[in-house]
């Protein structure tokens, strides 16, 4: 039975607080050799070859399946089976991220001829940047922390946590160089509670039928604000006589129009009406409407067929219900 409750929370606290500084301090390290890490990874045409001893290969597993969750295919390679047949994973096309605290982990020293050989770049992540890992790498990222949490300072804690955040920040950077978008994130995560609200199509949430604010354009304004106050989706669908969508009313356009006409009891809705609005089809992802939305700061989106003629709504309260974010 622990009867030192008050000591154990304040040893938890410490380990937190260790830990949480060593990744701080990481910032300090971020600048021209980050940046060229970055440059490396982009333009790299094969794998991101992650490697790494003991607790630096748990963590380097990690960095390689965030990066190949978002984008950036990877592979994690254990250098010790490295030098028995395993290195052939390598190609001269690929990027080469290892990973040692000392810097002088001897089995990734026996794989350094033959990344040297096939002349892949290479990143090397080290609390040491004047080991021979830190020399050798063609970018050094510095990953050192001023003290491990254990009360050893032996056991890699503070080490292993400034690693993996120092992978989380090259794997964020690359998504946003090459402008991953939630749609591919849908492809590398189809199940599980990550892409389950990003499997959703238009079609399964939109609003169809006698729910969906149609209005011919021949119409005058006054009526068409009638039927959006009637359908509460804060805009109406607006078609001409062959039933194709000419444009739409929303309430933004109804408080801009009333500020421009002094008069709109014989307005007709086309002198009103946003033209060539933004528009989707059925069969599109949800989060492809989403996205249109929060790029124009737009709340509802008309549903299209191929003849451009509207089939349903799609409103971003239901994206959001629905889980899609």
């Amino acid at each position: 039975m622990l009867t030192m409750a008050s000591k154990i929370s304040e040893s938890a606290k410490e380990v937190l607080e260790i830990e949480a500084s060593s990744i701080l301090k990481l910032k300090d390290n971020i600048g021209s050799d980050f940046e060229k890490a970055i440059e490396f990874l982009y333009n790299c045409k094969g794998r991101v070859i992650v490697t790494g001893m003991g607790k630096s290969g748990i963590i380097g597993k990690k960095i390689a399946a965030t990066m190949s969750s978002t984008g950036t295919p990877a592979y994690f390679l254990h250098p010790a089976e490295s030098t028995h047949g395993d290195s052939g994973v390598i190609t001269r096309n690929d990027v080469i991220i290892a990973i040692s605290n000392s810097g002088e982990t001897q089995e990734l020293m026996n794989l350094l001829p033959l990344i040297k050989r096939f002349g892949c770049p290479m990143i090397g992540m080290t609390g040491n940047v004047n080991s021979t890992l830190g020399k050798t790498s063609d970018v050094t990222l510095d990953i050192s922390v001023e003290r491990e949490a254990d009360t050893l300072g032996k056991a890699p804690t503070a080490s292993t946590t400034a690693t993996l955040a120092m992978g989380d920040a090259l794997a964020v950077c690359l998504m946003k160089e090459k402008g991953f978008t939630k749609e591919d994130f849908l492809m590398y995560h189809p199940s599980g509670k990550l892409g389950k609200g990003l499997t959703y199509k238009v079609k399964d949430l939109m609003i169809t039928g006698d729910r969906m604010p149609i209005v011919s354009d021949s119409e005058i304004f006054t009526d068409v604000i009638k039927t959006i106050s009637e359908y509460k989706l804060g805009m109406a669908m607006i078609v001409s006589s062959n039933g194709e969508l000419s444009g739409v009313l929303t309430d933004g356009d109804i408080r801009r129009t009333i500020i421009k006409f002094q008069n709109t009891s014989d307005l007709k809705i086309k002198d009103a009406m946003t033209v060539n609005p933004k528009r989707i089809t059925e069969d599109a992802y949800a989060a492809s409407a989403l996205n249109l939305m929060e790029k124009y700061s737009i709340t509802a989106l008309a549903v299209v067929n191929e003849r451009n003629i509207p089939v349903g709504v799609i409103h971003v309260h239901d994206l959001l219900r629905a889980g899609v974010a």
